[in-house]
């Protein structure tokens, strides 16, 4: 079978990487070619990302994407979800805002008297994150100024193509999409005071959305089609989930945790609200019914902080080997905790948690290590027994994908306190997703979610991680 090539843009919260994916005949593979650093920039009005420069290091990306591989065929975006950029008359008002701007927290009181947060979860089956896209528009008075307002990964898709368009999986994060129609709710919009012409045209997963501007084709070396793909990271991460049954439940690990199962259905219960279970779209009009958990920013925020003070890097893979070897009670922390939710001081704002629950704060990194990581399983470990009750499964097992698969102790702690067994892997589950739905448009991989889990599970076989206890 012919060996296709594509490229995946694939940018997190932290970072950012262009890959080409090569699909073939029980082959699928990554070769990366760039990877750049991503992160909040403070500005006079807030809290941003960097914008341009992100947008420059896609384009240097690709274009030594194509040059190493002259026989890509299209290309695709993914990112994380809420944030978006304001256009008007095609160009863009400013920077995005980065989604821990506290800006958003004036939106929320708004939102909410005017939709009580029960109605809203009954319209849109999102749970409550204060940073939800409906709560930044309503307190970005840039609104009113704009024409459309593209999600990151839309945004980027449109500054290639000119193509002004919504992919669903990532649309249904911002509270405005019906939960049960998969279109836009223009009666929520109105009621909120948000204008109906932000919101572009949706389309679904495979669909071709232009073919690159002639300037950017010439910077980059071809002519090539844009794709859209499941462009919210976490629905890419799941189609490369290569779940073993339909009691499996997945964990997309990162900045963020991304606990849940896959349903055909979305759980509106007053019970899964309570719960915080969000409803958001998968590839294949599947429902991700998951609850984001505090991830692996809290290692990354504690050993940033301990690089400040010492003045020099941290060699991280010593520092989890010396954590495993931390012996007897491990403190424990709300991981989800608000006042962890910001950069900066994480280890002392930690410590200050654990002090107010009476807990003993270690007093070595490789013990506040552990207790990160063991804090962090049990918080996946909640939120998988919840995700099993709510939706009537019987979880049998974890597949835990991304960066975080590469944490053997995260890994054997989550299995540990869930009681199941995880099967770690791929790490680069978002890329491979991205990767896997461009190829299907293009007619270079199988037609149906199973399959194209087979594919992966015949090519990144996880690491399995027996519960101890």
């Amino acid at each position: 079978m012919t060996v296709r090539a594509v490229a995946a843009v694939d940018l997190g919260a932290t970072s950012g990487r262009v890959m080409i994916g090569r699909v073939g005949e029980d082959r699928l593979d990554l070769e990366l070619v760039a990877r750049f650093p991503n992160g909040p920039v403070q500005r006079d009005d807030g809290l941003h990302w960097d914008f341009a420069a992100l947008y420059e290091h896609v384009l240097d990306g690709l274009a030594e994407a194509v040059r190493r591989e002259p026989a890509i065929e299209s290309i695709g975006v993914d990112s994380w979800a809420v944030d978006y950029g304001l256009l008007r008359d095609g160009e863009l008002l400013a920077e995005p805002f980065h989604y821990r701007d506290g800006r958003s927290e004036r939106g929320v009181a708004d939102v909410h008297e005017a939709v009580p947060f029960a109605e809203l979860y009954a319209r849109n089956g999102l749970q409550f994150l204060p940073f939800n896209t409906l709560y930044q528009y309503r307190a970005d008075r840039r609104t009113h100024d704009a024409d459309n307002a593209l999600l990151i990964p839309d945004l980027i898709a449109f500054l290639l193509t000119g193509t002004r368009a919504a992919e669903r999986t990532n649309a249904s994060t911002t509270g405005l999409l019906g939960v049960r129609t998969g279109e836009w709710d223009l009666e929520l919009a109105e009621r909120l005071g948000i204008p109906e012409r932000l919101l572009p045209a949706l389309v679904d997963e495979g669909t071709v959305l232009g073919t690159l501007r002639p300037e950017v084709a010439a910077r980059i070396g071809a002519s090539l089609p844009v794709i859209a793909v499941g462009s919210h990271d976490t629905a890419s991460a799941v189609v490369a989930a290569p779940l073993s049954s339909p009691r499996s439940a997945y964990i997309s690990c990162g900045t963020w945790g991304l606990v849940g199962v896959e349903l055909e259905e979305p759980v509106l219960s007053d019970a899964a609200r309570d719960a915080n279970f969000t409803n958001e779209r998968g590839v294949g009009g599947r429902i991700r019914f998951l609850h984001n958990v505090t991830g692996l920013w809290l290692l990354s925020e504690s050993v940033r902080a301990w690089e400040a003070e010492d003045g020099s890097a941290i060699d991280l893979p010593e520092l989890l080997t010396a954590a495993s070897e931390v012996t007897g009670d491990i403190p424990l922390f709300d991981a989800n905790d608000a006042t962890l939710s910001a950069p900066g001081g994480m280890p002392a704002r930690i410590a200050a948690l654990l002090q107010s629950t009476g807990s003993t704060v270690p007093a070595s990194r490789a013990g506040f290590v552990r207790s990160i990581l063991e804090s962090i399983a049990e918080a996946f470990a909640d939120a998988i027994r919840a995700a099993g009750r709510l939706s009537g499964r019987e979880i049998d097992a974890i597949h835990l994908v991304g960066g975080g698969s590469l944490n053997r102790l995260l890994c054997q702690a989550a299995a540990d306190r869930a009681g199941l067994p995880v099967l770690a892997g791929p790490v680069e589950a978002t890329a491979l997703g991205n990767v896997l739905v461009q190829a299907r448009g293009l007619g270079a991989a199988p037609s149906t979610l199973d399959e194209l889990r087979a594919l992966v599970a015949r090519t990144h076989a996880p690491e399995r991680f027996e519960p101890r206890r």
